[in-house]
């Protein structure tokens, strides 16, 4: 793992762009980042796009999480300046690495007229992708990332971006102090044990909870006995789908099913996935507001960022 000054000693092509400073947060594997960890880097994001002098951020980050890490600098970074993550799928000492081609795509879309206005997003293998949308689909290809249901915002060809999206609807948050609240993420499956969700909410000391479950939004008929626990407790319980495309609404009734558990108060991820939704939630619970309100930002930020 290199230093930042070192990565952009290695990549001489980035002198063509105006790459004033460079500030290393942290030097850590992508499966080892954590929510506080993605919350210093929104902080940084945020006082550097203050700053009148830059144009816009690039931010380098390891490919298990970097959709994570862009979503919530997504909810929490109010501006109009771009910022673009990238990161690589094979590591330097391999043929073709893809490193330095994404490193300098990000830096031509940030210099880009077109970039102003359009939210956080992930630059990688040619591409561009929301960060709301965007998705590992793939444990090691360079073509790994992916937008089911949209597909890339913008394509490049010879280190220059071609928008295929006009500009996207964005929603802010304001920055937590800490993002720190305890939100366990449950994915469901067959034969799942009725006492389970009751035992993690006991083991974490939840105050919400996230559940990846089935097809539109559904999860097996057991589980919803603690559902039904964690909503009489007032913990906000969110549903999202294991499915790549398609995103929760489930017109199925009965124990388990998506219009029982929206019946109970469940709040759908739309395409969001449950790590995505969990950060969502995170947030929300940061700012401390009534539990009707949380709801209800909830609702509006899924349908402004991941509808169905």
């Amino acid at each position: 793992m290199v230093s930042i000054g070192d990565l952009l000693q290695s990549v001489p092509e980035l002198a063509a762009f105006d790459v004033t400073s460079a500030e290393e947060i942290t030097r850590v594997n992508g499966w080892n980042m954590t929510p506080a960890l993605m919350l210093t880097t929104a902080e940084r994001v945020a006082a550097a796009v203050a700053d009148p002098s830059i144009d816009g951020v690039i931010v380098t980050h390891g490919t298990d999480t970097i959709e994570e890490t862009a979503f919530l600098c997504d909810l929490l970074v109010d501006t109009k300046k771009p910022i673009v993550f990238c990161g690589s799928l094979r590591n330097g000492g391999e043929l073709s690495f893809d490193g330095p081609r994404n490193l300098v795509n990000a830096a031509a879309y940030a210099s880009s007229l077109l970039a102003s206005g359009q939210g956080v997003v992930l630059c990688l293998n040619d591409e561009l992708h929301a960060a709301r949308w965007a998705r590992k689909l793939d444990s090691f290809r360079p073509s790994a990332f992916g937008s089911p249901d949209r597909g890339p915002i913008a394509l490049f060809h010879d280190q220059k971006p071609t928008m295929l999206l006009p500009r996207l609807e964005s929603v802010s948050l304001p920055m937590p102090s800490a993002l720190n609240a305890p939100v366990p993420q449950i994915q469901t499956y067959t034969g799942m044990e009725e006492d389970l969700i009751e035992c993690v909410l006991a083991a974490t000391a939840a105050q919400g909870l996230v559940l990846e479950g089935t097809g539109a939004g559904n999860i097996p008929g057991p589980a919803e006995h603690g559902v039904r626990l964690a909503v009489d407790r007032g913990l906000p319980v969110v549903l999202a789908t294991r499915t790549i495309s398609g995103g929760t609404g489930s017109h199925y009734g009965g124990t388990g099913g998506g219009v029982s558990l929206r019946g109970l108060g469940v709040l759908e991820a739309g395409s969001l996935t449950a790590a995505k939704a969990r950060l969502l939630l995170m947030s929300l619970l940061a700012l401390e507001t009534t539990h009707d309100e949380l709801e209800a930002t909830f609702r509006e930020i899924v349908r402004v960022l991941a509808p169905v």
